[in-house]
């Protein structure tokens, strides 16, 4: 009997559960009613008197000790079990907690919107490298060699290379897809472009644009306002209207600057239009056939428009965002006013 009294006290001292679980079955097993210490004193009714004394002094301190065990190891448990809940996070009995959810970058929620309405009219997505050369930027838009664009205060040119440069439009992918594409081509370009110019409320030297090229047989310019009037009005409303002035581009003939009428007084003149009643808001005009001959199209049976308009301007339009400058500085504070817009 002595035996079993010094083992079933080392078991309990080298006992070391590691749930709850663990050391409830623990105190079935030694403490109770059909435990192992109840059996050793059952065993103890029928000891030589003699030796009664010193067994149950034995009993009583291996009881004592197996409780105190016990409660030790129960301390021990349930803290353990709260720091490792709360570090893991899996105490399902506790509260969530919300966490913070992200938007999308106005100028990606724009350039997402406009994308979505020409690839409704059947146009695909084009895009092209940022770093580009002379040819596919300039001789190939037929820009003559003495054109101010190609001043170095407009453009980033790589010092150690200069027919290197960072593009000024996208319109260097409209180059690239007419050179491996076959008419007919309807594709809008996408991108960020780089003009050296100063930074302020209304200018940046980095912005975004997004250019539309299409090239067809019998295409006119009457096709190129109806596309820009269904543009227009899916982005800022039904009853917008536009206009059309004159303008030079060297790689559209004939060229225009489009309007719209202010969405935000309605035609009627404020501080935004400049009491005008009309913004502008992009430029277009029909492909000139040298840019088509350039890129090895034939522009006797293929012609075309082509459209361009800033990202950062439709968004300030269309957001009522008036300091450019904000597009660039991630103020979570002005992020996050688009957590809302899908």
């Amino acid at each position: 009997m002595r035996e079993k009294i010094d083992e079933l006290l080392k078991r309990v001292e080298e006992f070391s559960p590691r749930t709850a679980a663990e050391l409830e079955e623990f105190r079935i097993r030694i403490l109770g009613r059909k435990g192992e210490l109840n059996g050793i004193m059952e065993e103890f009714k029928s000891v030589a008197p003699e030796m009664k004394r010193e067994l149950g002094q034995s009993i009583n301190k291996l009881k004592n000790r197996a409780q105190e065990r016990f409660n030790e190891l129960k301390n021990a448990v349930e803290t353990a079990g709260d720091i490792t809940a709360e570090r893991s996070g899996n105490d399902l009995t506790r509260p969530g907690t919300a966490q913070p959810i992200g938007s999308r970058h106005p100028i990606s929620l724009v350039r997402r919107e406009i994308c979505g309405i020409f690839e409704r009219l059947g146009y695909t997505i084009a895009e092209g490298p940022e770093v580009e050369d002379d040819w596919h930027v300039f001789s190939a838009l037929n820009f003559p060699p003495e054109h101010p664009a190609r001043d170095m205060q407009d453009t980033f040119f790589i010092e150690k290379n200069p027919d290197i440069l960072l593009r000024t439009h996208t319109s260097s992918i409209q180059v690239r897809t007419m050179q491996t594409q076959k008419p007919p081509i309807r594709v809008v370009c996408p991108g960020r472009v780089f003009r050296n110019e100063a930074i302020s409320y209304r200018a940046h030297c980095i912005f975004h644009q997004i250019e539309g090229l299409y090239i067809d047989e019998h295409v006119s310019f009457a096709d190129m306002k109806q596309s820009l009037l269904y543009f227009v009005r899916e982005f800022f409303g039904p009853d917008t209207k536009i206009r059309l002035r004159p303008s030079y581009f060297p790689f559209t003939e004939p060229s225009a600057e489009m309007d719209i009428s202010c969405n935000l007084c309605g035609g009627k003149g404020c501080n935004v239009c400049k009491h005008t009643g009309w913004l502008e808001i992009m430029g277009c005009g029909m492909v000139d056939p040298n840019v088509l001959e350039a890129c090895g199209i034939d522009s006797n049976k293929y012609s075309g428009f082509a459209f361009g308009m800033g990202v950062e301007r439709c968004s300030m339009l269309k957001y009522g965002v008036k300091d450019l400058r904000m597009y660039f500085e991630n103020d979570i504070r002005f992020l996050h006013q688009f957590d809302t817009v899908i």
